[in-house]
């Protein structure tokens, strides 16, 4: 009896010994001091996580809706654009406010987007329109990082004109000295 549970045990240990790949772990974490991103196979454009080290400096963006095309015209869905505009408007004021704290859009590593139903599109979230925006500022040739991303329809927003209002989060690691 002893035997026998002495084997089990060992087959335990042997099972949860076994390389990374055989169990399909994801890899493990690079070297501590490194943001680590994990990446989705292709074509997908987000991550399926991030492993941020300690001593990694970060900031999270309260979220952010879109600004008006032109400023005098606040009154109608049109005068913020469509769920595309929204999106290219709203990442392009996460950069302006990540830059004011020394970080870039290479830094982002979580976005969490809010898309309200387009009522032209019988009350469905444009989620073809949001990608498309997204895609102008994560993946490019400027910037090659993904972010690890939730993208959720809701009700509404704030203001019944806004479609889209996006929080995030960036992190990196301290300049050497």
């Amino acid at each position: 009896m002893i035997r026998i549970r002495n084997a089990a045990i060992a087959l335990a240990i042997l099972t949860l010994a076994a390389p990374a790949g055989a169990r399909n772990l994801p890899p493990a974490p690079a070297p501590v001091g490194h943001i680590v991103r994990h990446t989705n196979p292709p074509p997908a454009i987000i991550l399926s996580s991030v492993t941020v080290p300690p001593g990694a400096e970060t900031i999270y963006l309260s979220g952010q809706i879109a600004s008006p095309i032109d400023p005098a015209k606040t009154d109608s869905i049109e005068a913020f654009g469509d769920t595309r505009t929204q999106t290219i408007s709203v990442l392009g004021k996460i950069r302006t406010l990540l830059s004011a704290q020394g970080y870039t859009m290479g830094d982002v590593i979580k976005l969490t987007a809010f898309v309200a139903g387009d009522p032209r599109l019988g009350g469905k979230m444009d989620f073809a329109g949001f990608n498309a925006g997204y895609r102008q500022f994560f993946g490019t040739a400027e910037n090659p990082n993904l972010v690890a991303r939730s993208t959720v329809q809701v009700a509404a927003l704030a203001g019944p004109n806004f479609l889209i209002e996006i929080e995030a989060t960036a992190a990196k690691m301290p300049a050497r000295r």
